[in-house]
């Protein structure tokens, strides 16, 4: 690569990099609590204020910035995410640290948006999947500093500063960003849709709210088909829309083809089963493994870290292979890992599951890289906003998904303060989240016409 596209890359980067290292929040959350005085339940607020913004936009932003141009999207962004980190800093109540939360999700909307479309535009298009592999290395490196950084600064400084160090990232890849070349538009009369950018953020924040609520059955039945019930009205409502809309955010002939619509349904299957890890280790580390939590987040790095390496592997073996065959054997080794780590935990083999946790980072990398390029080689080069952007937002829902699916199943195996209980519901979980690892990879057996 030339310096100027590492320059490039790296201004991307730290951009990007803001959004994984909101991991940070997570090892913040008890301090959070106890600053604001809140019961554990209202803790979900905090993420739900995100999550929930971040989602239901990320779409509609892609278009935007397929229309008027990427770097003026990911400046933008850089800067509401500044405003967001310092109210979130230096919030006086929880309603104006939730304010803060929601424009946080705003500005990751916004840079997550367009940050592959403007990593495969600057190293153009025959070099896009080694584009994609170092974009994807960039937010596996933030996963990875979020925990340890949040680690290192809650003993010393306490939970604002989870938000705090974040301020002049965010300032510094806002100025460097300028930088940054600007893509030339083809004069168009094309206008965003704005009707149809509201009922697509409207069915987005169904879906999560649907996916939040399902923790709660079967008491809270009435809530799930509440919020489903809206997901699947304004979800017809809007293909209607994309139907007579004269500039669609979405092309829906392109869905209809086939590629683009399985790819999203692998990419939902494979993110829920590759959360596996993230949300229930922790719990068994607690319980079995004997370690502190300190040495806990360190252990559970090791995931992360093997993505790290993976990505910008994948980048190039994308450049040579299918990219769907490429995707294929990424969660397969996912869904073989995950088995490992049944068999690791049964035995209580900590170093076991760290070495399966660590392929199982591998596996993740390839998948998520190989997925990325099949969905950017799927849509046309004016649509390049959208195309990154779907792939961020079906991370997102299939990690949602496995939050509240997998919590489900891991309930259900019987009291989890008792070690049967916990080992039971542990198993489940996890032959789940490998089920859904083997139904991504056969959902993505039949051959796309361009992956």
């Amino acid at each position: 690569m030339t310096a100027t596209e590492i320059r490039g890359l790296l201004v991307i980067g730290l951009g990007t990099a803001l959004v994984p290292l909101d991991a940070s929040v997570n090892v913040a959350f008890p301090q959070i609590a106890a600053h604001f005085a809140l019961d554990i339940p209202s803790i979900r607020f905090v993420v739900i204020s995100y999550v929930l913004i971040f989602a239901s936009l990320t779409l509609g932003f892609g278009r935007i910035g397929d229309l008027v141009g990427y770097r003026v999207v990911f400046l933008v962004g850089c800067f509401v995410s500044t405003c967001a980190f310092t109210l979130c800093t230096f919030a006086p109540s929880f309603g104006w640290f939730l304010a803060g939360r929601a424009m946080q999700g705003t500005g990751a909307a916004l840079i997550l948006s367009v940050g592959p479309a403007m990593a495969t535009g600057l190293l153009g298009d025959l070099r896009r999947a080694e584009a994609l592999g170092w974009y994807s290395m960039m937010m596996a490196l933030g996963g990875v500093a979020g925990p340890v950084l949040a680690g290192a600064l809650l003993d010393r400084f306490g939970w604002s500063s989870v938000f705090a160090f974040r301020i002049p990232v965010a300032g510094a890849a806002l100025l460097l960003g300028f930088t940054l070349p600007q893509r030339t538009l083809p004069k168009s009369v094309a206008r965003f849709d704005a009707a149809g950018g509201v009922l697509l953020a409207v069915t987005i924040a169904g879906l999560i709210l649907t996916l939040d609520h399902l923790r709660g059955l079967p008491a809270g039945i009435w809530a799930v088909l509440g919020a489903a019930s809206l997901t699947v009205a304004t979800l017809l409502a809007f293909i209607w829309r994309q139907r007579v809309a004269v500039s669609p955010i979405i092309r829906l002939g392109v869905l209809r083809e086939g590629d683009v619509a399985r790819i999203t349904i692998a990419n939902i299957l494979g993110n829920l089963a590759t959360f596996a890890g993230p949300l229930l280790i922790p719990f068994y580390l607690v319980h079995f493994g004997g370690v502190s939590v300190q040495v806990g987040g360190l252990l559970l790095a090791f995931s992360p870290i093997g993505s790290v390496l993976a990505t910008p592997v994948a980048g190039r073996l994308a450049s040579r292979m299918s990219s769907r065959i490429l995707a294929q054997i990424g969660i397969f080794i996912v869904a073989a890992t995950l088995v490992g780590i049944l068999w690791a935990a049964n035995g209580h083999a900590i170093a076991w599951l760290v070495a399966a946790m660590f392929v199982h980072g591998i596996g993740a990398g390839l998948f998520s890289v190989a997925v990325l390029d099949i969905l950017t080689a799927s849509l046309p080069p004016a649509d390049r906003g959208v195309a990154g952007s779907l792939g961020m937002v079906t991370r997102t829902i299939g990690t949602l998904t496995g939050a509240s699916v997998l919590m489900l199943i891991f309930q259900a195996g019987g009291p989890t303060n008792t070690e049967g209980g916990f080992l039971a519901g542990f198993q489940h979980g996890f032959a789940a989240a490998a089920a859904s690892a083997l139904l991504a990879g056969l959902v993505l057996q039949r051959r796309s016409r361009r992956g």
